[in-house]
């Protein structure tokens, strides 16, 4: 058990414009709950801070003392504080008695290196970073101590599974997790499907498609030339000669046919019924 002591003052004026009197000259405005009822104190900020740091983030009980020299057990409740300045703006205690049991809050102390993290790629989560006892003001721990050392990855520490501390007894659902050695889970990224082609969609693409112009022939690919029955392509054999072609006859060469009128072709056929002209080069 800790134990603090804080002296205190008797406040006479309450509300918003006394406690912000105070406040302005370094007092603290402060309130104790219990069985003698409710009294209104003020607390000088400096010796409450010095407090605090005794404190240190464990559970204390403050014995609070005014000029009459009366002392009373108590706990802190809750302590308010501003968030620009930083300074304490509201103290709650709570009265206790010395020989009754009282509930309190204790912090939750882990300590250890898990095996679940040290060899099986665990993490270490606290899910209570306190626990509520119930116990004699003398009785109170001042921390909850948990050795995590052999929690293996997948392990939890429940309610049930902390050690029993003498006169204490522990005010949570005993089924309650208090510590874990979680793995972490690691996102796949989702593999692209390959694309598989419609039935008949590569035999359409395969035979009876046509090359581009210049495109060589692919193996496969439908007899586009030579094909029975197709004309055959300008210069290949059997191909009619282009005009002026090498083999093609020109006009008027050897055994090429006459031209209309030539010498030596023979005449036209007159038109029926039109007389018969007299044979050229006779008078």
């Amino acid at each position: 058990m800790k134990l603090l002591k804080l002296p205190v003052h008797p406040r006479g004026k309450t509300g918003r414009g006394p406690a912000r009197r105070l406040r302005a000259s370094s007092e603290i405005p402060a309130v104790i709950y219990g069985k003698s009822g409710v009294r209104h104190l003020t607390v000088k900020e400096p010796e409450f801070r010095l407090l605090m740091r005794a404190v240190a983030g464990t559970a204390a009980l403050v014995e609070i003392s005014d000029q009459a020299g009366t002392a009373t057990l108590s706990l802190l409740q809750e302590v308010q504080r501003d968030a620009r300045t930083d300074h304490f703006v509201h103290i709650d205690l709570r009265e206790v008695t010395a020989n009754e049991p009282m509930r309190a809050s204790v912090p939750v102390r882990v300590f250890g290196e898990s095996v679940g993290v040290k060899l099986e790629s665990g993490i270490i989560e606290v899910s209570r970073h306190d626990l509520f006892v119930k116990c004699l003001p003398k009785d109170l721990p001042d921390i909850i101590s948990i050795d995590v050392t052999e929690l293996h990855a997948g392990h939890s520490i429940h309610v049930s599974d902390l050690k029993p501390i003498p006169g204490v007894t522990f005010a949570d659902r005993a089924e309650e997790v208090v510590v874990a050695c979680v793995v972490p889970k690691v996102e796949e990224e989702p593999v692209a499907a390959e694309a598989v082609p419609v039935e008949g969609e590569a035999a359409a693409t395969a035979e009876g498609a046509t090359p581009a112009e210049g495109e060589a022939a692919k193996p496969g690919d439908a007899k586009a030339a030579g094909a029975k029955g197709a004309a055959p392509a300008a210069g290949a054999k059997g191909a009619a000669p282009a005009a002026g072609a090498k083999g093609a006859p020109a006009a008027g060469a050897k055994g090429a046919a006459p031209a209309a009128g030539a010498k030596g072709a023979p005449a036209a056929a007159p038109a029926k019924g039109a007389p018969a002209g007299k044979p050229a080069g006779k008078k």
